[in-house]
């Protein structure tokens, strides 16, 4: 928790004085007669640092890749990106493809507009039409190369047991995905589900392996916020709830809606409570695996912005804080590597008891039921 809060500040600190601090300091540096900024052209008009666009910029969901800015000696950066497909769907009028190097901010192609939210781009028909987005954005991007590592990696360790069999040692990364294997299995699936919990280890292994690689994913330069994204942990957490009511046992629901041992006047009130814990639960794993990594995202650009937001000030005490920034910044990457691990242990440790909570017998049950 000390971390958390540790965030929450670091957070609060730079959204509150991080723009003012870059507009006072662009002003000052400037001078302080009115007139001076008058006699300035329109187009050269002071840069101010908005810490808040530049780093919800970096962790927002868009439909180009972007990979870095170079500035010139005359002021005008040029930003490089990768072109995305846009794909959109209007009722009566079909589909419409083009590239998303064809549409900007503020501009209009064949129809449509793009605007800019905090965290995702919408794109809008200038005729009032409703459309579907099903475009490649970012997000979707960076989550089809996490499959693609994903089932490259583990066929590949899967191949090495199929041609040694498995009483032969394992080497390389075959070792490595063993241990994790045997750990998830012993430390989370066995305690959890107990003698059923060979079913659910496809589950529980693609969970983790799905959430960890996309983290990793994320802390690259350049890379994607994809499990920082609510809507992507909300659908992780809808798979957790389906796979829960889908396995759910008598037992579950007796228990839920007509708790044993309590008084007829108080079990209203205790249903009412057990029901909202059922929708409670997805809505953990949902907020507590996005808000971590989107937090770790905000924290690292943060760290980073303060040498700009420094620089506002003054040039040299700006490049005076670059090895304190640096370390920082150093020190929450390899912080976030940590995160990003346990974050995917967490959700697939309580996609697990949740799944176990669904599926216990009656204690008088044990032995008359046999396997689902």
């Amino acid at each position: 928790m000390s971390f958390k809060h540790l965030y929450s500040l670091l957070l609060l600190g730079f959204m509150l004085f991080g723009g003012p601090l870059g507009a006072s300091a662009q002003q000052e540096n400037n001078g302080a007669a009115a007139p001076q900024s008058e006699s300035k052209p329109a187009g050269k008009e002071e840069n101010k640092l908005d810490v808040a666009k530049v780093i919800f910029g970096h962790i927002a969901d868009a439909h180009e890749w972007h990979l870095f800015t170079i500035k010139h000696t005359d002021g005008e950066p040029t930003h490089v990106s990768l072109p995305l497909p846009v794909i959109l769907y209007q009722s009566g009028k079909g589909f419409a493809f083009f590239s998303s190097s064809k549409i900007a901010e503020g501009q209009s192609y064949e129809g449509f507009h793009l605007e800019k939210g905090m965290m995702k781009e919408h794109i809008v028909s200038e005729d009032g039409v409703p459309l579907y987005d099903l475009s490649i954005t970012k997000n979707v991007l960076s989550m089809l190369i996490g499959v693609v590592i994903l089932l490259v990696l583990l066929t590949k360790a899967g191949k090495k047991y199929t041609t040694n069999g498995s009483m032969k040692a394992p080497s390389g990364f075959q070792n490595f995905l063993e241990v994790i294997v045997v750990f998830l299995r012993d430390e989370v699936a066995k305690p959890c589900l107990g003698k059923n919990y060979g079913k659910y280890m496809g589950l529980l292994l693609t969970i983790f392996f799905f959430i960890w690689i996309n983290n990793l994913l994320g802390l690259l330069p350049g890379g994607a916020n994809f499990t920082g994204n609510i809507a992507v942990t909300a659908c992780l957490a809808l798979l957790s709830f389906i796979v829960m009511l889908a396995k759910s046992r008598k037992y579950f629901w007796g228990h839920l809606l007509n708790p044993p041992g309590v008084p007829g006047w108080m079990k209203p009130m205790l249903v009412l409570i057990e029901v909202a814990s059922l929708f409670i639960k997805p809505m953990a794993l949902m907020i507590r695996l996005f808000a971590n990594i989107m937090a770790g995202h905000i924290v690292i650009l943060a760290l980073i912005s303060i040498v700009f937001i420094f620089a506002a000030i003054n040039t040299y005490v700006g490049a005076g804080f670059v090895p304190v920034s640096l370390a920082f910044t150093i020190f929450m990457f390899f912080l976030e590597l940590l995160v990003g691990a346990i974050q995917a242990f967490i959700f697939a440790n309580l996609t697990a008891v949740f799944i176990g909570q669904a599926i216990e017998e009656g204690h008088g049950e044990h032995e008359a039921h046999a396997e689902m």
